[in-house]
This record gives C-alpha cells, sequence and structure tokens, in this order.
C-alpha cells in the first residue's frame, strides 16, 4: 500500500495551517486590545465587558447547530471559509477608523465582537469537513495536532505581541494587525488547489438532523459526563475571563504588559500539554487523562483571587499557576475530542460535533453575562473564589461517570471474576434463539472455534428450529455469534 506524501511536503496542507497559524495569532492580540480598548479609554463597567465577553459567544446558541447541518449540505466550503475571513477583516478594521474619528463606543467594540463571532462559527463548521478534501485519511490526527500546535504557538506570541502593539501604538491601533491576518487567511485559503469532492448530505430536514445529535449526546452517558463538564469549565472560566483585565489593572495593579505575559505563560503550559499528552495517554489512557487534568482546573483561579504582595511577586505566582492550567486545559482538550471520536457513532461525528461545540461555546456568553453581573453585586475578588469553587463541580461529574478510574477498576474486577468462573458441564444444552438448542463441547471452546448451527445437529439435541419469521423477526445468527462470545469468556 502506497504511503500518502507527508504533510510537511503537502502545499494544500502548508497553506490550510499558515492560514490558521496566522489568523489564531491576529485574534489573540484582538482579544487583549478589544477588552483593553474598553477598559482603559472608554472605561466600560464590570457588567459592560461581561456583555463584550458574552458577544464572541452568542452566535454559537444562535446558529451553531445551523451551520453544522448547513457544512454537511454543501460541497464546496472554501468560497465560505474565505468570505469569513474577509467579512471578519472589514469588521476590525473600524474598530481604529471609529476611534480616530471620535466614533468608538462599547457598543460599538460589542457590534464588531458580534460580527466577528457569527463569522467565527461559520468557519469553524466550513472548516472540519472541509480539512476531509486536503488530508489524507490516515494523516487527520497528525493534522488536527499541528492546528493545535498552531493554536499554541498563537497563544504564546499573540498576547506578547498584543502588549507591545498596545505599549507602541495603542490598543485600537494594536487590532490593525488582526485585520490584516484575516485577509492574509482568506488569501491563503484561496490558494489552496485541492479539489473538493465530497458528497453533500441530502437533506432530511434540518430540525430532524439536529435533533439526532442533541439525542446522541445526552443519551450516550460518556458524552454525557463530556458535555457537563465541558459546559461547567467554559461557564465558570468566561466569568473569570470578563472580569481578569480589569481585576488584574485596579486590584492587582499588573501593567499591560505582565497581563500579556501572563497569557503568553498560559500559551506556554498548552504547548508542553500538546507535547506530553500524547505519550501520557498511552500509558494511562484518555479517561484517566481527563479526570486528572480537571483537578488542576480551581488553580487558576484560587491564585489570582488570593494573590497579594509586590506586583513581581503576584507576576510569579500567577505565570506558574497559568502555565499548569494550560497544560490541564490543552491535555483535557485533546482527550475530550479523541474520547468524542472513540464514543460517538460514526455516521453521527458531524452533527455531534456540532452539538457539543453548541454547548461548549454557547455557554461561554451566559457566563460571561453572569460574570459582569457579580462583579458589579459582590465585587471582583469575591466572584473569583465563587469560579474556583464552581470549577470543582466538574470533578464529581467525571468521577461518576464511566470515565471514572472507579468504573474502569470495577471492569478489571468484574473481568477477573468472569475468568474465575468454572466452565459449563460437558453436556450442558444451551437453548438457541431461533428455536432449537445444541449442547456444551469443552474440546470446541478450548480450540476458539465458531459455534455452527446446523439442522441435524439440533434434531438430535432433541428439539427443530422455528422457522416461522413472525415468532423470530431477528436474525438467529446474532444470537449465535454472541454465544460464541460468552464462550471465549469461560461463562
Amino acid at each position: 500500500m502506497l504511503q500518502p506524501t507527508p504533510l510537511r511536503k503537502q502545499r494544500d496542507y502548508r497553506l490550510l495551517l499558515s492560514a490558521r497559524a496566522v489568523s489564531e495569532t491576529g485574534t489573540e492580540v484582538s482579544r487583549l486590545a478589544v477588552p483593553l480598548t474598553a477598559a482603559t479609554l472608554l472605561d466600560a463597567s464590570p457588567a459592560q465587558m461581561g456583555v463584550l465577553t458574552a458577544a464572541a459567544s452568542i452566535p454559537y446558541l444562535l446558529i451553531g447547530l445551523q451551520a453544522g447541518a448547513l457544512a454537511d449540505r454543501t460541497r464546496r466550503h472554501r468560497p465560505t471559509m474565505v468570505a469569513c475571513e474577509a467579512v471578519s477583516a472589514a469588521a476590525v478594521l473600524t474598530i481604529p477608523l471609529a476611534w480616530l474619528t471620535g466614533l468608538l463606543t462599547v457598543t460599538w467594540l460589542i457590534t464588531v465582537t458580534f460580527l466577528v463571532g457569527t463569522c467565527s462559527v461559520v468557519f469553524r463548521a466550513f472548516n472540519f469537513p472541509h480539512l476531509v478534501s486536503v488530508v489524507h485519511e490516515n494523516q487527520r490526527t497528525q493534522a488536527l495536532a499541528g492546528f493545535q500546535s498552531a493554536y499554541s504557538v498563537a497563544v504564546v506570541g499573540g498576547p506578547g505581541l498584543a502588549g507591545a502593539l498596545v505599549h507602541l501604538i495603542t490598543a485600537p491601533f494594536a487590532m490593525l494587525v488582526d485585520a490584516v491576518s484575516f485577509l492574509a487567511s482568506a488569501f491563503l485559503i484561496r490558494s489552496i488547489r485541492a479539489p473538493e469532492t465530497r458528497t453533500p448530505t441530502e437533506p432530511r430536514g434540518m430540525w430532524t438532523e439536529i435533533r439526532e445529535g442533541l439525542a446522541t449526546v445526552t443519551r450516550h452517558p460518556v458524552l454525557r459526563a463530556l458535555c457537563g463538564a465541558g459546559v461547567t469549565i467554559n461557564f465558570f472560566g468566561s466569568a473569570y475571563t470578563a472580569l481578569f483585565v480589569v481585576y488584574a489593572i485596579t486590584v492587582l495593579g499588573l501593567p499591560a504588559g505582565m497581563i500579556g505575559a501572563l497569557t503568553a505563560f498560559f500559551g506556554v503550559g498548552g504547548l508542553l500539554g500538546a507535547a506530553v499528552t500524547a505519550r501520557l495517554a498511552k500509558r494511562i489512557g484518555e479517561n484517566r487523562m481527563l479526570v486528572y487534568a480537571a483537578l488542576l482546573f480551581p488553580l487558576d483561579f484560587v491564585t489570582a483571587a488570593l494573590a497579594s504582595g509586590p506586583v513581581w511577586t503576584k507576576f510569579a505566582l500567577m505565570s506558574a499557576s497559568a502555565l499548569i492550567t494550560g497544560m490541564a486545559i490543552v491535555a483535557f482538550a485533546v482527550c475530550f475530542g479523541a474520547v468524542v471520536l472513540r464514543e460517538a457513532p460514526a455516521h453521527l461525528h458531524g452533527r455531534v460535533n456540532a452539538t457539543t461545540t453548541f454547548a461548549l461555546q454557547g455557554i461561554v456568553a451566559l457566563g460571561g453575562l453572569t460574570g459582569g453581573l457579580l462583579g458589579e453585586l459582590l465585587g471582583l475578588r469575591p466572584v473569583l473564589w465563587v469560579c474556583a469553587a464552581g470549577v470543582l463541580l466538574t470533578i464529581p461529574m467525571l468521577w461518576r461517570s464511566p470515565l471514572s478510574p472507579v468504573s474502569e477498576w470495577r471492569a478489571r474486577a468484574a473481568a477477573r471474576a468472569e475468568r474465575k468462573r468454572p466452565l459449563p458441564r460437558l453436556g450442558t444444552e444451551f437453548r438457541l434463539y431461533g428455536g432449537g438448542s445444541a449442547w456444551y463441547d469443552d474440546e470446541l471452546s478450548r480450540r476458539g472455534r465458531r459455534l455452527v448451527r446446523d439442522d441435524s445437529a439440533l434434531t438430535r439435541c432433541g428439539s427443530s428450529p422455528s422457522t416461522a419469521p413472525s415468532d423470530h423477526p431477528q436474525n438467529p445468527d446474532r444470537f449465535l455469534t454472541h454465544m460464541q462470545s460468552i464462550s471465549s469468556l469461560r461463562m
């Protein structure tokens, strides 16, 4: 079998990876520059900061599920992706222009953030199936890991670049970098030559397809636990993020450069997490990685709430916690995706992904609004303690699910107990589903031969099979295969 060309030598993959790296770097610049503009130049209140944070995630609630269904129905995804990047560039470009003309307000920032968030929802929904036309099936996991690495590099370099740009040219003009990055991404994606030959899904009614994805996530115990844990993390993490810049400036007295450096430390932790997660998962499994990573989530909240003393002392403690939390978050995210792919039915991967994305990203809007309102009512530092306590809820969610080590230990104990059960006595009669019976043969079981049903053997057992389809509508061969699997477990 011919092996596909290595990814590093594939022109189209390099273009797609470069587009994501450039766009994510620009996004990281705006992620710091937009709230700094609102907090320092426009004197935004905590409630306004909460709305600003929520504006980027509300589109996931409004069109997240529909975007996934539309992506499955579309043959060519690239033109839509290019259009999303171009619209985002135009929207971000209005911020420095509005600042020059004296028209910039918090409402303007919220509107632009909402528009860019809408484009991001559509882009991500179309980007996932588009990857199939660019990357060989055997290389998709490696390609996705490359995208994660590009994102981690952007998280490392973007905030530092943003801090420097804010210091040199002020926050509104720093967002010119984001506009240029969107345009560069659109140009790179448009240059991809891989033909899009995917057969679109036959429409069966959008809400029917959406309900199938929702039902799969809510009824599957592993997917339900993962989604619940992810929603909890994102809700309280968004509440924390909505107040962090204001808290760091007004309470901790950290300069903008240090705030950007903290985000960079988080990115470095993400790079380290991406580097070690695959090896650790092979050793202890994705399930345990998820549970152990969740134990570290409250660290960043608690460290920020307890921070006091000289500026450099606070910065050092928060840098260490950001590093560790970045490793935990990336490890959780990587194993989250691996478990979803493992547990979800193959024909529902797209809709399950859309459902989990809808829940995880949509809750960010509610978390941001809640964080802003609590900041107004309780003050900034008490909200951090509330967030730390809330994130702890993910631990019982995972420990009470089939993902927990306890469930794994119970399964192993049950398997050992089954292996210790004695074999049935020779001559034991098994009743066959579909009619008839068969005798237990120790020699056949030891050699692992498939149990074969024939009418002569069944006649010798003293019964003949029933062939009435109304009596036994299922295929008896399915039960016979199940009998062989039971036999192999020495029951």
